[in-house]
């Protein structure tokens, strides 16, 4: 229920608030491997996010946290980078963000928001058509609201990441960074998560910790030959005499 042009609208707009009110990092070794694996990402993902305003913004906080936009918006805490080893674990988590951009998740959350709600409201219609009791209508909405949740928004938010996963592991190793690093990228944020406290799979928004990395692990050989000829290729590009590149040309894109 959204087009593509509004979604892309809405993320350049936000992404433009968030750079005016969060801190934005001066650190150069962040912003140099955030916009060097960015770029690489980028290209990899090619034309499953057409028209694409690439842009990726170091932000100074101690979340672990990154995420993709719309329009390819692409923010990273410096929190986030303080935990990853190298740029292949990077790369796993800004494949995994775009994926979630050129799979239209946040269209799909607002649809469902709109199917949820547009439920509630014909139950009220019913309610009210049928006069019943206000008690009664209470325990309506109640359930609706907790069935809308658990049965509908939240098996569709882990589908979400799962598919963000998969898709964005195959960008990574597109991108010539290793699929294998992404299993332990996962190993340490669920040993920075340990002691916060966990809800069971089937009430969280995201898999277990667990399920994720043996998913990943499970993903990550059949993708071993995409890795070895992209890293290859960039390799490749890197050795490249300057002398040789057309002028002003991005080595990414050549």
């Amino acid at each position: 229920m959204v087009s593509a042009e509004q979604e892309k609208a809405m993320g350049i707009d936000a992404f433009s608030q968030l750079k005016q009110e969060d801190p934005i990092s001066e650190n150069k070794m962040a912003i140099d491997q955030v916009h060097r694996v960015g770029r690489r990402i980028a290209a990899s993902v090619g034309r499953d996010l057409p028209h694409a305003e690439w842009e990726f913004v170091v932000f100074e906080s101690e979340a672990l946290n990154a995420f993709a936009l719309p329009g390819g918006k692409v923010g990273v805490y410096t929190g986030l980078l303080n935990l990853v080893d190298s740029d292949d674990e990077l790369a796993a988590v800004i494949g995994h963000e775009i994926a979630h951009v050129t799979s239209r998740h946040s269209a799909e959350r607002v649809t469902q928001q709109m199917v949820a709600g547009a439920a509630a409201i014909g139950a009220e219609i019913y309610m009210e058509s049928e006069d019943v009791d206000s008690s009664d209508r209470w325990a309506t909405r109640a359930a609706l609201g907790a069935g809308s949740q658990l049965f509908y928004m939240l098996p569709f938010s882990r589908l979400h990441e799962t598919e963000a996963d998969v898709i964005g592991l195959r960008f990574a190793a597109g991108a010539g960074y290793d699929p294998r690093a992404a299993a332990t990228f996962w190993e340490k944020m669920k040993a920075a998560s340990e002691g916060e406290g966990r809800p069971p799979e089937f009430m969280s928004t995201h898999p277990s910790p667990d399920n994720r990395i043996a998913r990943l692990n499970e993903l990550a050989p059949s993708l071993m030959p995409l890795y070895e000829e992209a890293k290859a290729k960039f390799e490749a590009l890197e050795l490249e005499p300057i002398v040789d590149r057309e002028i002003g040309a991005d080595p990414v894109n050549k």
